[in-house]
């Protein structure tokens, strides 16, 4: 009979339990979950389950990841997000939620760049940890990154960007995540990819602050090669600060955006 074990199709034996065949294909495995419930070891199988073995604090071979991960996002679209390369510009409130996102859906290559460190008024809303704080912001993220796809492809910089080093730094990308707090910060950064990275089209962000209207923050394009995330006029000031589920919709807009450009989509 066929089953799925861990994603891969299989034929095996009738009459064999879970723990038979945790025994055959992952000796040692001591989370069996059975067609999305734990399983114990005595259920006896079925054809058509799907199986997934798992040994406690061991990381998956790559083919085995990457299987897993085709399967979850199809084998066409999970291989162009593994080509891709998005850089983002800024790896606080927005960036580190993007970056996650984008490392979780098996973008294959990002590029952080941002010259500050893991400060506690950051882990309000920012993808960091309390042991974390001291240590430059681009470091901390790639290590958490890291835990999240051990084998994502990680280019980071610990700088202060600038019309002079962006284009080089971000040369490789085809998109670009402008996730900055500064305005005159956004707008260079716009205006230097526009002008110096032909290739390259930026999703920016603007208006995010609050606990307001979910439904208000939306993604716009504003030219061929420029998006923008926000409500457009909500800005962070005493009453209304920078929240973690406010900011956190924003990313995951300019993160599905940055997924949809890779995968020939527009708005």
């Amino acid at each position: 009979m066929q089953i799925r074990i861990n994603e891969l199709v299989t034929t095996v034996d009738d009459g064999l339990t879970v723990g038979q065949l945790a025994q055959q294909y992952r000796p040692g495995a001591d989370v069996l979950i059975l067609n999305g419930f734990p399983a114990s070891a005595e259920t006896l199988l079925s054809a058509g389950d799907e199986l997934f073995l798992i040994k406690r604090g061991e990381i998956p071979a790559p083919d085995e990841l990457e299987y897993l991960m085709a399967a979850r996002h199809t084998p066409g679209i999970h291989a162009r997000l593994k080509a891709a390369c998005v850089g983002i510009a800024g790896v606080g409130g927005l960036g580190s939620v993007v970056a996650t996102a984008l490392a979780r859906i098996g973008v294959g290559h990002l590029i952080l760049a941002d010259f500050d460190v893991v400060e506690p008024s950051n882990l309000n809303r920012q993808q960091y940890f309390v042991d974390q704080l001291g240590m430059p912001k681009v470091e901390a993220l790639a290590d958490t990154l890291r835990r999240v796809n051990p084998y994502i492809r990680l280019t980071t910089h610990r700088v202060l960007l600038a019309p002079d080093n962006l284009p080089v730094l971000f040369a490789p990308c085809s998109v670009l995540i402008e996730a900055f707090d500064r305005a005159e910060m956004k707008a260079m950064l716009v205006d230097t990819v526009l002008e110096r990275l032909p290739d390259a089209t930026v999703v920016a962000a603007s208006g995010v602050a609050g606990y307001g209207s979910n439904n208000s923050i939306q993604t716009r394009r504003l030219n061929k090669r420029l998006y923008l995330v926000g409500d457009g006029s909500s800005e962070a000031a005493p009453g209304n600060g920078l929240m973690a589920p406010r900011v956190g919709i924003a990313a995951c807009q300019q993160a599905n955006q940055a997924v949809r450009l890779i995968l020939g989509e527009e708005l």
